[in-house]
């Protein structure tokens, strides 16, 4: 099982402090936006027309004609790991996301952009006696950094009124380095050290469809769906096994390599967002990852002989289930007040990964946040989003880590008139 027991570093190298992102690819990312944080990541449903909306290309058709838009984000977060008794706090910050959006012709929008797609990043030691009299020990140091990134171009086309489709191009790449240090207080005794590496480049692809129409004069219903074909990640993970004593400076090293041993999985995402008036948007996501359909690679010892080789029973099917709203009185409006967009959000999602047989970490988390305006003498389009979230992953077995997490994520979306046509007289 997974142990916090001596020493954890204070600052991850990636975005994340997380033991668990020493399993799988690392931990998966919100992929989210600024407006979307403050709503806990919903998203498949909305048509903004001064955001970029990436969870659903076909959202692009709705960007304003006149604008370009630019957003960039970053978090900060603290993170507090507790097994019994041991209690640990990390804290890190992060770039997030920077994107851009723009009309590009009639009833189609343009996007491109990059984004985090995992995180790897852990640095922390498990020890404990090898006799009862407690005179020799041993220490296992855990280590791991790197992570998956993906840039992306796509469109959006409004093919027929209140009906659009659109597409992101994505090319992800990366790698992780992750490390198992074994050592003895008692130098007679052999160490055993585990080295994993894969480094990754791919194409992603994403597909999206929203359909607007009108349940009355003030109330309309969009509906988003969403579809990612399984990837091929073109890696080639390795796994270094190292056997020494210190004593006689005996070392053996071992080498395994799996030819295309990684992949992510098909993604089917479900939404809806119903707008009243313009003023209150509330709506509900579910995503679904297969992940159970894919293989990974693991070391084991079978019948004395080392292998390293793909496992059919390391990852189980991901989902996620996200509620949200946001209300805005008139972002039109005089008052500075009135044009405050205020969000809630909270999710649910199941782990994606299997540890020793048993189901990873479940979370829940809850959001809230603000679009506040940026109003001056040139321009009074632009907006700051600000939210927090707190993030809660436990699992069943009581000898697992459970952590929570406090993120504060600050987004600013710059919206330019670049394209107006101006008279003269």
């Amino acid at each position: 099982m997974l142990s916090l027991c001596v020493v954890m570093s204070a600052l991850a190298q990636s975005g994340t402090n997380s033991p668990y992102s020493q399993y799988g690819l690392g931990q998966m990312s919100d992929q989210t936006s600024g407006f979307n944080r403050g709503m806990n990541g919903l998203g498949l449903g909305f048509r903004e027309h001064n955001q970029v909306n990436f969870l659903n290309p076909a959202s692009y058709s709705a960007m304003d004609s006149l604008t370009f838009i630019f957003d960039v984000g970053l978090s900060a977060q603290i993170t507090n790991f507790k097994q019994g008794d041991t209690k640990v706090n990390a804290n890190n910050a992060d770039f997030e996301y920077a994107v851009a959006g723009f009309r590009m012709f009639k009833h189609v929008g343009f996007s491109f952009g990059i984004l985090p797609l995992t995180n790897v990043g852990y640095d922390y030691s498990v020890y404990d006696y090898l006799n009862d009299d407690k005179s020799a020990y041993y220490t296992n140091t855990y280590s791991g950094s790197g992570g998956v990134h993906q840039i992306y171009i796509g469109a959006g086309w409004e093919i027929l009124k209140g009906l659009s489709i659109g597409a992101n191009v994505s090319y992800i790449w990366g790698d992780y380095d992750r490390s198992v240090v074994n050592a003895y207080s008692d130098s007679y005794v052999t160490t055993l050290s585990k080295y994993y590496s894969a480094s990754i480049h791919s194409f992603k692809y994403d597909f999206g469809l929203q359909y607007s129409f009108n349940l009355s004069k003030k109330n309309n219903l969009t509906v988003g769906l969403t579809y990612s074909p399984k990837v091929e990640l073109n890696a080639d993970p390795e796994c270094k096994i190292i056997s020494s004593n210190s004593s006689s400076g005996i070392a053996d090293t071992t080498s395994f390599s799996i030819k295309d041993g990684l992949q992510m999985p098909t993604t089917i995402g479900a939404g809806f967002v119903w707008d009243y008036s313009n003023k209150l948007k509330l709506g509900a996501d579910v995503n679904y990852q297969k992940w159970g359909d894919l293989s990974y690679p693991v070391y084991n010892v079978v019948n004395n002989v080392p292998v390293y080789e793909l496992s059919d029973d390391f990852y189980s099917d991901r989902y996620k289930f996200t509620v949200g709203g946001q209300y805005c009185k008139n972002e039109y409006g005089r008052s500075f007040f009135d044009r405050i967009r205020y969000r809630l959000g909270a999710s649910y999602a199941t782990p994606y990964y299997k540890i020793n047989g048993e189901d990873g970490p479940k979370e829940i988390s809850v959001s809230a946040g603000f679009g506040i305006p940026i109003v001056n003498s040139y321009n009074n389009r632009s907006i700051l989003n600000i939210s927090c979230q707190w993030v809660h992953a436990s699992a069943k077995s009581a000898s697992m880590i459970t952590e929570n997490t406090f993120r504060i994520n600050i987004g600013i979306t710059f919206n330019e008139r670049w394209f107006m046509k101006w008279k003269v007289d």
